[in-house]
């Protein structure tokens, strides 16, 4: 793709930025070196920064030839007179990917985290061309990294501290992961069981269950939960079962009980009358509009008595 000009590009060399240029201007110079999808998915992505913490300050990091010398941006927050990396900023060929520092420690209902899952301490937000973000979530998410790198109260430490010493409950014991990589969890009502099958579910397909639990929920608040045969199972009281799913090696199978009354139809037939599914697979993003239809066409139908 042929790189886009314009008077800023113009006026200074982006490639060569002075050495005493401040890392506003580097980060501006990136940006403009791209010419393509990537900039404006990066410019994108630094204003929500901004917008979502106003004490967030700008670095550049990792100034390299194999860069032009711009480096990596770096969003951090100032406390007590050092900065806690809350996310860089890094380009690819195929991709903008944002890097939370301490990702694992967030929570992300509307999945927003698709890559590096499997770490115990990072996640990231890979952007391929044409992609979009939750403005909303994104901000959430930027404001709970930011919180991570304030200190403790001393009530908290000394609470962080109190549990730290307690013994830990069967609960946290690791999760057995059968064929397919399906958690086993005991039968139970309610939704603490679906969030220890969700909290199972290996790898990516955890962001997978999280994100298709907050869907469900935001459209039916007073959504029924329960786990039976190491599936979670969304129903309303009264009515019936309408959805569940369940992980296997390669995608995570969503169950519609009355799929076929569903328009349009989920695309994966069923030998089961009534029933389609859907297959949800690595970095397949979900369409919300679409899913929020067969969430609530699903709930205003009849359901499966299941159990």
């Amino acid at each position: 793709m042929k790189k886009a000009t314009n008077s800023r590009a113009k006026g200074r060399s982006a490639r060569s930025p002075s050495g005493d240029a401040t890392a506003s201007s580097l980060i501006d110079a990136r940006i403009e070196s791209f010419g393509d999808w990537r900039g404006a998915v990066l410019a994108r992505l630094r204003t929500l920064i901004r917008e979502a913490d106003p004490a967030i300050v700008e670095e550049v990091k990792w100034r390299k030839p194999s860069n032009s010398m711009l480096g990596v941006p770096v969003w951090s927050r100032p406390t007590n007179g050092r900065a806690g990396i809350i996310c860089t900023g890094e380009t690819y060929k195929d991709k903008v990917k944002l890097t939370f520092a301490s990702g694992a420690a967030l929570d992300d209902p509307s999945g927003l985290f698709n890559a590096s899952l499997d770490g115990g301490t990072r996640r990231a937000i890979d952007l391929h061309e044409g992609d979009t973000i939750n403005a909303r979530a994104f901000k959430a998410l930027i404001r709970a990294a930011a919180a991570l790198t304030t200190p403790p109260t001393a009530e908290k430490s000394s609470r962080r501290a109190s549990a730290a010493s307690r013994p830990r409950s069967a609960s946290a014991n690791p999760v057995n992961l059968l064929s397919g990589g399906n958690p086993q969890i005991p039968k139970a009502d309610g939704d603490a069981p679906v969030q220890d099958y969700i909290q199972a579910m290996p790898g990516w397909k955890r962001q997978v269950g999280r994100r298709l639990d907050h869907l469900i929920v935001q459209t039916l608040p007073g959504v029924r939960k329960a786990v039976r045969w190491n599936t979670p199972f969304y129903g309303i009281e009264g009515r019936g079962w309408f959805l569940a799913f369940h992980c296997f090696d390669r995608y995570v199978k969503v169950t519609f009980f009355r799929g076929t009354s569903l328009a349009p139809m989920p695309p994966v037939g069923s030998k089961t009358q009534d029933v389609r599914y859907a297959h949800i697979h690595e970095h397949e993003s979900l369409d919300e509009t679409v899913w929020t239809g067969w969430i609530r066409q699903a709930a205003s139908l009849p359901g499966e008595a299941c159990f």
